[in-house]
């Protein structure tokens, strides 16, 4: 069953508070996935409403070339502070294939401004998903989503995803993450470390893999090999940054900073649409020393209420230390998913970091060999959950872009324990209702 036919129309949202959204039949819904991995504080937060309203009260956009603003320059502050490091340097843009289009954009300007004018090519890793623009579907590892595009998107060079569960073959998984880095210098060599700009990588795999973490050690074996070959190593946190794995910047878990990052949905958490594009201060000096400026910017780049929101959000999540309670609460649904479903025939793997998880479902778990896509296993699932009052994120294509499926879990970070109680018992009841009829 396919939600997005046209002949089958979607149930009108008409309120949200807190967690639960409401159609215009008066039905509750538990958003079990903050829609996707979106909405970080839920609905309705007086707050940051009360922030949106103030600024619309005094100037609702200052077009970011002719003006700054007092949001536009404390998000600035906030984002740099919270990212640490040497990411101190923001470009604002609209969402998450925005960003990734920048950081792209960031990239070439790097090292054309570097002397190396051949550096334009890019390397991704399969089983990723970076957006729906052009650029960023370019980069991206899902050939399902690909494919209608196929021969209008640059020439990005995939290696093997990174996933435990799932070692690509003929690679040792007790030493996966050193076999993967070889990969990805051998790639390198093979296309000329001179034709190459940046290595793209979601440190927790979202939409294509189901809350993938890298293998340990792998993220720092990739960074020292980005450098050795003067490749920029551009971390895609679209969806799992901002705190919602456990660490405001997800990468932190690996002990490695990037070149560039880039993130999006938790910014403004779905109160206004903005993301933003962090660049270390190597990066943005070399650019701006040969140009004078990075030469990027959108008509809504930095857009004031926008901003507005994001501080806001930022605000709340710093003040509740919501991070810190992705982390625990992270770890309590993984164990009760462990706990009520670790057993099921079907489920082949549990995964993810804080409030950014996954399980994926299998026709055998021993062979982890997935049901046939005719079946529409995630499809179905989401159909079903909906049904039941439950919102969550499930995928198909999960283990090579056709076959597979997964259940996205990525509720906002302040929900309470007994309604992460109730989305773990509408979670199970939603895959027995399914089994039941497979």
């Amino acid at each position: 069953m396919n939600q997005h036919l046209p002949e089958q129309r979607l149930p009108k949202a008409v309120r949200g508070e807190g967690i639960f959204v409401y159609d215009d039949q008066g039905k509750q819904y538990l958003d079990g996935s903050g829609g996707p991995a979106l909405f970080c504080l839920g609905h309705s937060n007086r707050e940051v409403v009360d922030a949106i309203k103030k600024q619309y009260d005094s100037i609702e956009f200052a077009y970011s070339t002719t003006f700054t603003s007092d949001v536009i320059d404390e998000l600035s502050e906030l984002l740099v502070g919270l990212a640490g490091g040497d990411l101190k340097h923001v470009s604002y843009v609209s969402g998450g294939s925005e960003a990734a289009d920048t950081a792209m954009k960031v990239a070439l300007q790097y090292q054309l401004a570097k002397g190396y004018s051949g550096r334009t090519h890019f390397i991704a890793r399969r089983q990723s998903w970076h957006g729906y623009t052009i650029g960023a579907l370019s980069l991206s590892g899902h050939p399902a989503r690909r494919m209608p595009y196929t021969g209008s998107l640059l020439p990005v060079t995939h290696v093997s995803p990174a996933n435990v569960y799932r070692p690509p073959i003929g690679m040792d998984a007790s030493n996966l993450a050193q076999c993967l880095a070889d990969e990805l210098e051998q790639t390198i060599q093979r296309l000329g470390a001179e034709k190459v700009a940046a290595f793209f990588m979601e440190p927790v795999v979202g939409a294509a893999g189901g809350a993938v973490p890298a293998p340990d050690g792998y993220t720092k074996l990739v960074k020292d090999i980005c450098h050795r070959y003067g490749v920029l190593l551009v971390a895609d946190e679209v969806m799992c940054g901002v705190g919602r794995c456990g660490t405001w910047r997800a990468m932190q878990a690996d002990d490695v900073e990037p070149d560039i990052m880039y993130t999006a949905k938790g910014l403004a958490g779905g109160y206004a649409p903005i993301g933003a594009v962090l660049m270390s201060s190597p990066v943005f000096e070399q650019i701006t020393r040969c140009f004078g400026r990075f030469a990027s910017v959108h008509t809504y780049s930095g857009h004031t209420v926008a901003c507005a929101a994001a501080v806001a959000v930022q605000k709340i999540i710093v003040r509740e230390s919501l991070v810190a309670r992705c982390e625990s609460e992270g770890q309590y649904i993984k164990f009760r998913l462990r706990e009520m479903l670790g057993d099921e025939p079907h489920v082949g793997d549990i995964r993810g970091r804080g409030l950014f998880l996954a399980f994926e479902i299998v026709k055998d778990k021993q062979t982890k060999v997935p049901f046939d896509p005719a079946l529409h296993i995630a499809d179905r699932f989401r159909s079903i959950a909906f049904a039941n009052g439950l919102i969550c994120y499930p995928s198909a294509g999960t283990v090579d872009g056709f076959n597979g499926d997964h259940v996205l879990i990525s509720p906002p970070y302040n929900i309470t324990r007994s309604e992460t109680d109730l989305m773990l018992d509408l979670l199970v009841q939603a895959y027995r209702d399914l089994m039941s009829v497979i």
